[in-house]
């Protein structure tokens, strides 16, 4: 390039804009601001930490919102015993913001004690003597706390051991034949035959029964009048009554066609949220004993119980005390803890409900005094907001309620295997949900034995009674005398895994074609135990094709069972292998054609592919036919108990 080229070129840069300047340094001027050929490290570092903290700052708060955390700081209306009325503007309770009310379901949660009188043999002599029975009848909880946060893991192998019939012949025998009338004490029995010379006089003679009949035709054929009352046998006709009148000029009917539900969410994916129970005591009792039943740690007891002794003379709280405990979600598990708890008490005077004292949960996990909440009206019933995020498992809420009931560990898991075979323990439990128990009273050991387990589930009720043979073999049979225990297990794998695919048609997830789906997907995380569903022999162990490696097993009576996408086989276990009900097997993986690691769980009956969720099982034991008699008996002297009007004890949460 020649000077004349150069020079243009020069002058076309300089008419564009462009000029010669020094190279850009970071060595500043003295003034504050740099010039503008030099760069400050300070000026950029600013600049940087500036949109960084304005990028979590708008983050979090995303998170807030979509999380549903309304705040990351003290509520200062928690924080303070009173304010002027004139600021009181709306009420602080957030969880009435909401596009919807939620609903709420009245719950039940009644321990009561009854007695009967019980006629035994005792050397030879029949003796009656009152026994006492604990009854519990109470809805299933719809809220998950720390009362069932350390339960275990839903396990199938433990519920097999849960559900072993006890074979031991010192297992004691329960009574309960009741005798008929009521008495005071113990009195013995001596049965004697009749002596000869005893002939009970005749109450109607022969002549005065056939002059009544004879009156009572005359009556009914005679054309003159009679003084004498007649019989006759007709059939009524109809009544106002068959049409739907209730009473008096009031019209009755069933409104039909008529659906009341909430606005629904994705259970699986909804985060836990807030919810209110009102309880109502009906006895005095410490508040520490109530605390406990409702999901109060031992910690958080001992902080509520120091600020209630600033405003209250005593934490004895007496009948007709309300409480109003507002629960609401962990951030560190998955369980519910209570926010805020406010105290009313009963004013015979006026009949109304007074606040006393609220203590409320602060985002430092500390408990404070606050200011009452919104006013309500009290129902008469104890009651529970429902918000379907809340509602646990079917095995988890039957946690929640035994031990809030004081069920012992080993009775709840009792209870839970005796009907794992015929329900869903993974499915979210149901408002109205509910549980009937009857046992004896705790010995000398604590022990206490289970008599009678009913629940129901929707419009479905299964239950449960305790038999004894004469062999000693202690076992629960349903009213037809069969045992709640299948002979094939549903969800063979540990914790049951989570169901992503039912079986029948689907679109596949990887070619996308409507096919076939011919089990169950389980999912869980690689290398889940995998036990056998039933006794059997081990028919196929390999590779097959997208199954991945794949076990199938043949039980008896024409019933199969088949295991693929296993990530690898419990060593041992081979063609022809004999394996029992819970014996480990292999383990989860995604092997094959899979999306993820999961169990896919088939099941054929002679030959035919069926839904292993929901096909008819048969079951594992039957009541021997020669103790079909004393078995109803014994189901007749339990239900009898069960209806029984009791002499309730002090349950915190009685209605």
């Amino acid at each position: 390039m020649n000077a004349a080229q150069r020079n243009r070129h020069a002058a076309r840069l300089k008419a564009t804009g462009y000029e010669d300047c020094p190279a850009l340094t970071v060595q500043s001027t003295d003034g504050e601001i740099p010039h503008g050929r030099e760069l400050s490290f300070a000026w950029l570092t600013g600049t940087v930490m500036t949109g960084l903290t304005s990028v979590l700052l708008m983050g979090a708060a995303l998170y807030v919102s979509f999380q549903g955390q309304d705040t990351f700081s003290t509520a200062y209306e928690a924080l303070q015993l009173a304010r002027p009325k004139a600021e009181i503007q709306a009420p602080t309770d957030l969880s009435a913001k909401s596009s919807r009310s939620r609903p709420v379901a009245a719950t039940r949660s009644d321990l009561e004690v009854i007695e009967a009188s019980i006629r035994e043999t005792v050397d030879g002599r029949d003796m009656i003597r009152n026994q006492p029975f604990v009854r519990i009848r109470a809805t299933l909880a719809t809220a998950a706390t720390s009362l069932s946060e350390d339960a275990p893991a839903y396990d199938p192998v433990a519920i097999l051991t849960a559900t072993a019939p006890e074979t031991n012949t010192a297992v004691p025998e329960v009574n309960t034949d009741i005798y008929g009338a009521e008495v005071e004490g113990e009195v013995a029995v001596r049965l004697a035959a009749m002596p000869m010379t005893f002939v009970p006089a005749k109450v109607i003679s022969d002549q005065s029964a056939a002059a009544f009949v004879r009156d009572t035709v005359e009556s009914a054929y005679s054309e003159s009048g009679f003084d004498t009352p007649t019989l006759a046998y007709a059939a009524l006709g109809p009544t106002i009554r068959d049409l739907g009148v209730v009473g008096g000029d009031t019209l009755g009917g069933v409104a039909e066609n008529v659906t009341v539900v909430p606005r629904t969410v994705d259970a699986e994916q909804a985060g836990l949220g807030r919810a209110e129970r009102i309880l109502t005591i009906r006895e005095p009792t410490p508040i520490n004993e109530v605390l406990t039943k409702n999901g109060f740690t031992a910690p958080m007891i001992t902080a509520i119980e120091t600020n209630l002794h600033n405003v209250l003379p005593t934490t004895n709280l007496p009948a007709s005390t309300r409480l109003r405990i507002l629960f609401g979600p962990s951030r560190s598990s998955d369980s519910l803890i209570p926010y805020r708890l406010s105290v009313y008490m009963h004013d015979d005077a006026t009949n109304t409900d007074k606040h006393k004292a609220t203590v409320a949960l602060t985002d430092n996990g500390q408990y404070v005094l606050g200011l009452e909440p919104p006013a309500i009206t009290f129902p008469d019933e104890d009651t529970e907001e429902i918000n379907v995020a809340n509602l646990p498992t079917i095995y988890r809420s039957i946690w929640e309620t035994g031990r809030k009931h004081d069920l012992d560990d080993a009775t709840i898991e009792r209870i839970i295997g005796m009907f794992a075979y015929d329900i869903d323990m993974t499915k979210k439990v149901v408002a109205g949900d509910s549980i009937e128990v009857l046992e004896t009273p705790a010995n000398a050991d604590g022990k206490t034995e289970l008599l009678y387990v009913g629940i129901t589930l929707g419009q479905t009720t299964r239950q449960l009674y305790r038999f004894a043979t004469a062999e000693g073999t202690v076992d629960y049979y349903d009213p037809e005398g069969e045992t709640g225990k299948r002979f094939l297990n549903r969800r063979p794998l540990q914790g049951g895994g989570t169901l992503r695919s039912r079986f029948g048609y689907r679109i596949h997830p990887i070619f996308h074609t409507r096919k076939l789906h011919t089990g169950v997907d389980l999912a869980a995380k690689t290398g889940t135990p995998i036990y056998a569903a039933g006794d059997g022999t081990v028919e196929f162990h390999g590779w097959q094709s997208g199954y991945g490696n794949k076990i199938e097993i043949k039980h008896v009576n024409g019933f199969e069972t088949a295991y693929a996408h296993m990530s690898r086989y419990e060593p041992g276990i081979d063609v022809g292998t004999r394996v029992r009900q819970g014996q480990l097997i292999g383990y989860v993986g995604s092997t094959g054609y899979a999306t993820g690691p999961h169990l896919h769980f088939e099941m054929k009956i002679n030959g035919n592919l069926v839904d292993p969720l929901s096909v008819k099982l048969p079951r594992e034991n039957t009541m021997p036919p020669q103790y079909q008699n004393q078995f109803h008996q014994v189901i007749a002297q339990i239900n009898e108990l069960m209806t029984r009007d009791p002499a309730k004890v002090n349950v915190a949460t009685a209605n």
